[in-house]
């Protein structure tokens, strides 16, 4: 695409604007007059600033051409095949890269087919001999083409003053129109219903950022991601809120196998996290695990979860098994066992889960509890005692 020859920058700015307050709108109005103010607006500001364009020219790469052959004419129309080499140079840059694609105001009238990926601008030209003059004269003529705008579209950036306050007041403007409308649905004796907040009301909604490989205290450099606990931690609580929600609505699982009452929980966790992709039935290790979040970089595990009907406790004590002797490998960490209760003694059921999750030949010790039905435990692998799994045991009474 043409460098610096896109969309105007007036233009720009509008649709950036569009676009926050379409996502604050998207939440609904329960969500943004629940939903804490400061951390929202935070993660708006996060999600949608611009940072300016910075090539590193240190970081020029240039592979070995490509070489063909053109016809060209001669002076006087006659038309002859000549060699041509075909370069490629790129340079590492940092900074937003939607601006390489945005006219300026003002600009100058110049631009060059260019293309970015991975944080790298590379342009593309030809030389018809074998010159290291003619190969550096065509290289910096087609530089200075592609980026003879980039300072100015940096200046139009600096002179973006006050966009956190931009932001804050398109949030502000939108959630007043829904405090409005709930007065007057108020004064018209309207009642909003409740059964939705704990799904959309969650605090946690600063953008996540998927954690880059960790160096353990007792380990050699690994390259392998890992979850934050901040992360798993949100990851239980939108499970755990979902299918409490869904035990006020019998509608939501009555007749639904484990596979259709799984689908409503990946539905949330699908779209909630930046880098990472949720999927069902998937295959790890030795079979198909019902939940996996991987991360979207290599396709590397960092959530896995079964789903499970409870059947008593000897089928309880296979389904950890299960989860640990066939999809779970070294590289997993965290992972949690989520119980579709139909039992009318509920209170039973979870008494007989902590009582009877010590005898499991894997169980190391408990780890506290995040609900009155949510269970956090430390085990081991089978194949390493020494490599920790934390396991969250989460039941749902589905009983009607």
């Amino acid at each position: 695409m043409e460098s610096f020859s896109g969309i105007s920058w007036s233009d720009f700015t509008r649709q950036l604007f569009d676009r926050i307050r379409e996502e604050i709108l998207s939440k609904g109005k329960d969500y943004i007059l629940k939903i804490d103010e400061d951390e929202f607006i935070e993660y708006l500001i996060e999600k949608y600033k611009l940072e300016p364009l910075k090539i590193y020219l240190e970081t020029e790469s240039v592979p070995e051409p490509k070489k063909g052959i053109e016809k060209r004419s001669d002076p006087w129309g006659y038309y002859f095949d000549t060699e041509v080499y075909y370069f490629t140079v790129s340079y590492e840059f940092t900074g937003s890269e939607e601006l390489f694609f945005v006219q300026p105001n003002p600009r100058t009238i110049t631009s060059y087919d260019i293309h970015v990926k991975n944080n790298r601008v590379s342009f593309s030209f030809s030389i018809y001999k074998q010159d290291a003059r003619e190969f550096n004269r065509a290289k910096s003529e087609a530089y200075s083409d592609a980026f003879d705008n980039l300072e100015k579209i940096n200046n139009n950036l600096q002179s973006m003053k006050g966009f956190e306050n931009a932001v804050k007041f398109a949030f502000q403007n939108e959630k007043n129109k829904f405090k409005q409308e709930n007065d007057f649905f108020t004064a018209i004796n309207i009642n909003v219903n409740k059964d939705t907040e704990s799904v959309f009301t969650t605090p946690t909604i600063i953008k996540k950022d998927i954690p880059q490989p960790k160096v353990s205290d007792n380990k050699e450099f690994s390259s392998e991601p890992t979850m934050s606990m901040n992360t798993y931690n949100d990851i239980l609580k939108v499970i755990y809120d979902v299918g409490k929600s869904m035990e006020k609505k019998p509608s939501t699982y009555q007749g639904k196998d484990e596979e259709a009452l799984r689908d409503q929980i990946l539905l949330f966790l699908e779209t909630r996290y930046d880098g990472t992709t949720a999927t069902g039935e998937t295959f790890n290790r030795g079979g198909k695990t019902d939940i996996i979040l991987k991360y979207a970089n290599d396709n590397s595990n960092l959530f896995v979860a079964e789903c499970k009907f409870w059947h008593g406790t000897s089928e309880f004590l296979k389904a950890i098994s299960q989860l640990f002797d066939r999809y779970l490998t070294w590289r997993d960490s965290k992972t949690a066992l989520i119980l579709f209760v139909t039992n009318k003694d509920f209170s039973n059921v979870l008494s007989t889960i902590k009582d009877e999750v010590i005898n499991h030949e894997y169980y190391i010790n408990s780890n506290g509890e995040k609900g009155e039905s949510s269970f956090s435990y430390v085990f081991r692998l089978p194949q390493d005692k020494n490599k920790k799994v934390l396991l969250e045991i989460m039941a749902l009474h589905y009983d009607k």
